[in-house]
């Protein structure tokens, strides 16, 4: 773990004793005004529409981002660079992860949970985590897992895929390390942080593509290397599209360079999370897709669904989501005193505003942004709890705080506490 992450860790630790805070929220220390806020996005060496954690923060300065959480799978080294970029500008960071599980008796039943492609498949992210630096050793057991299984389907990707292109007439002889060293010269990072993902690899075939066969050549070489009957709806020089065209076509499911994916199982993810310090929540796909996944649809089954796996939190990203669709489900979740946050992800090239917005850049509505700035404070609060080695808004084993009578108060306490630290982080940047 690097140094950064530790002085990271140990800045937020020195705002203040829990004590001090929460004695200055009883005398109305908190900020004034609502800031503008994303809890979720990735920086590289995760695939992201971020060329450097530099990028993101002077993007997210420039837009007036009052708060901003970070969200990666697999690797936290780079939270140190985003710490101390974030202090320099202004913007108070949230830590987060994401993990993907299979849930076998919902595989064996076909329920479409937040990925609409893949049955008893979930996202699940772990909000304001505090315990990576270093990990214990359950932590390290379970990313090991992770990170190996990750790890060895990739390699196999990239051999099957450069194999189908090679039969087909596009002989692109890249390898694992190929496409690592690609990463890490695009973003500036060390080898040793990159995890590859899928979209990476599709990005370092496109880039080798477009080396290696010349612009008027391409629709023609990939039309035959995609199996394709008619001339694919892109033009030659459209390198993302292309990049997705070699995911869907020949990476998914039932395509040649299809590889099966080993995932943690809930339990699995679920505790990594807690042993991270930090706080499960479910990420919402809702109108993401079309029709709603089951295990969403409608919102009360929702709720019950995610309350009966122990979730005290969800999130969105809202510009899959109509505002409609998004008011309903957001409202409703509050309502059943779930915890709301919201982000971007930007984990895909396109660089979209860092403040959420809806379907089409629709505005998120003023309401639900005031739910989605009280998710954050809650966060925030946690994570100052835990770094304090005190109970946060969940304990070790995910239950809520136990200080508090119900849900109500709690969420209130932590919107207030949090609403103070990131206040005495503003004034000691």
């Amino acid at each position: 773990m690097s140094k950064g992450v530790t002085e990271a860790l140990a800045f937020l630790k020195s705002l203040g004793t829990p004590a001090e805070l929460e004695n200055s929220v009883r005398k109305g220390y908190a900020p004034s005004t609502q800031l503008k806020v994303n809890s979720h996005i990735h920086l590289p060496p995760n695939f992201s529409a971020f060329n450097s954690v530099a990028q993101a923060i002077e993007l997210a300065a420039a837009q007036q981002i009052g708060v901003l959480g970070v969200s990666n799978y697999y690797d936290y080294d780079v939270y140190g660079d985003f710490v101390a970029g974030a202090r320099k500008a202004g913007i108070f960071p949230l830590f987060g992860l994401e993990i993907i599980c299979l849930i076998d008796d919902l595989v064996k039943g076909g329920v479409k949970i937040n990925d609409p492609g893949n049955p008893g498949k979930m996202y699940i992210c772990g909000k304001g985590i505090t315990r990576f630096a270093p990990f214990n050793a359950e932590a390290d057991k379970l990313i090991g897992i992770i990170r190996k299984s990750d790890t060895t389907r990739m390699r196999e990707v990239i051999r099957k895929l450069a194999d189908v292109l090679a039969q087909r007439g596009l002989p692109i002889n890249l390898t694992e390390s190929d496409v690592i060293d690609m990463v890490a010269k695009r973003h500036g990072c060390p080898r040793e942080r990159i995890y590859l993902q899928e979209r990476h690899v599709c990005q370092a075939f496109q880039e080798a593509i477009f080396a290696k066969v010349p612009a008027g050549q391409r629709i023609e070489k990939l039309t035959k290397a995609f199996g394709l009957s008619a001339a694919p709806k892109f033009g030659p020089d459209e390198a993302v599209k292309i990049q997705n065209e070699i995911r869907a076509q020949l990476m998914k499911a039932g395509k040649p360079a299809y590889v099966d994916e080993t995932f943690v199982n809930f339990d699995q993810a679920f505790r990594l999370i807690l042993e991270l310090g930090g706080i499960p929540a479910y990420p919402t796909l809702a109108d993401g897709t079309s029709p709603i996944c089951p295990f969403e649809e409608p919102v009360e089954t929702l709720i019950a669904n995610i309350k009966g796996r122990g979730f005290v939190a969800a999130e969105f990203i809202p510009i899959r989501n109509t505002p409609e669709v998004l008011s309903k489900y957001v409202k409703a979740m509050r309502a059943a005193g779930l915890v709301v946050t919201a982000g971007t992800e930007h984990n895909t090239l396109d660089l979209l505003p860092i403040e959420p917005a809806c379907l089409k850049g629709v505005p998120v509505p003023d309401d639900v942004k005031e739910i989605f700035w009280e998710g954050a404070c809650v966060v925030a609060a946690h994570q100052f709890l835990t770094l304090h080695g005190e109970c946060g808004f969940v304990d070790a084993q995910g239950k809520p705080n136990p200080k508090y009578p119900n849900t109500t108060t709690r969420i209130a306490a932590f919107k207030s506490l949090g609403g103070a630290v990131i206040r005495r982080y503003m004034e000691k940047k």
